[in-house]
């Protein structure tokens, strides 16, 4: 085995001034908190480029540098242009943007953001769940559905970082319930908690196309994100590649290189399926939501773990013990 082939690979979504945000409550890194982690990253890490990254992956002999880390962001949020980006140029360092092309092109919010600020914007989820479920009651004549008790069963148990109310609403909204009746429910619950005026909003919250070719004349690296921001591994073969092809067309657009593109998954869901079409279009590298370390020589390219911004020590902690971030707790390991 060739050293130099272990690779730390972190993965942000909101970075914003959280405290003085119109949104306090939405689950993200502050701007101090992350220009802290750059701080800890240049101290303890060296910092590389998705480019660096597809070098090492061309051959089996092909190195990275001691303590590789790469700096990945999902979403397209409007953050990742007027406060990551900064940040990563003062310290020159380069990033890695994973953004949904729907989300960019079409001013829609994506329903997992309508979800993040549905939550966000009330506090008492036990009002959320009650609007949700007489949402359901009223269409069980449409749909073949469970019980509100045999959901709760099914799907209320606490995650890593949310509580277990919190994980139902998020289940019943991502990919529980039909397509077609948790877009309807999720339209209504951010119609009735954040706004009506959804276009105003996503303009608000997206980067623009333009953003994002600048992003790219300033040395970063954008990805695809999938066009819908859809789990992928929940769709047919006909369905993952008509996401994957309408995300490349958004990346051919953006003027990438579609020789050397790469995929970071939404909510970090693939399958064999998805991955023999990733590899008939050409895709060089995707990035799941496993928490660990990744090894070049052990991993397929198309499948490199991700630590959490959490995972990633702040300003002032020890270096860590090895590469592999003992911070990885809970998720995975190396």
């Amino acid at each position: 085995m060739v050293s130099g082939r272990r690779l730390t690979v972190v993965m942000y979504h909101f970075v914003r001034d959280l405290a003085h945000s119109k949104y306090p409550e939405i689950k993200g890194l502050s701007t101090e908190e992350f220009r802290g982690q750059v701080e800890y990253v240049r101290r303890h890490f060296t910092p590389i480029g998705v480019a660096d990254l597809l070098s090492a992956l061309r051959t089996p002999d092909g190195a990275l540098p001691p303590r590789a880390i790469l700096l990945t962001f999902d979403d397209g949020y409007r953050d990742h242009f007027d406060t990551v980006l900064p940040i990563l140029a003062e310290n020159d360092l380069s990033g890695c943007f994973f953004a949904p092309a729907k989300a960019v092109t079409e001013h829609e919010v994506l329903d997992v953001n309508k979800i993040h600020f549905i939550l966000a914007a009330q506090p008492d989820k036990a009002r959320i769940l009650a609007s949700l479920f007489s949402e359901l009651d009223d269409a069980r004549g449409e749909f073949d559905l469970r019980t509100r008790e045999e959901y709760e069963q099914q799907l209320a148990h606490a995650g890593r970082y949310d509580p277990a109310d919190v994980i139902l609403i998020k289940r019943l909204l991502q990919r529980e319930l039909p397509l077609t009746l948790r877009a309807r429910i999720t339209d209504a619950l951010f119609r009735e908690w954040v706004t009506d005026d959804e276009a105003a909003f996503s303009e608000e919250l997206y980067m623009s196309v333009a953003d994002l070719r600048e992003m790219r004349e300033a040395g970063m690296w954008i990805g695809s994100h999938g066009y819908d921001h859809f789990w992928l591994d929940s769709l047919d073969e006909t369905g993952q590649e008509r996401e994957v092809e309408r995300s490349m067309e958004f990346l051919r657009d953006l003027g990438c290189d579609l020789e050397d593109w790469v995929i970071g998954y939404p909510y970090g869901a693939y399958c064999d399926s998805l991955l023999e079409i990733l590899r008939a279009k050409g895709c060089q590298a995707g990035f799941t939501v496993e928490v660990r370390a990744a090894d070049l020589d052990h991993d397929d390219p198309l499948a490199l773990p991700r630590l959490d911004t959490n995972d990633l020590p702040k300003r002032g902690d020890a270096a860590p013990d090895d590469w592999a971030l003992q911070a990885a707790r809970e998720g995975g390991s190396a």
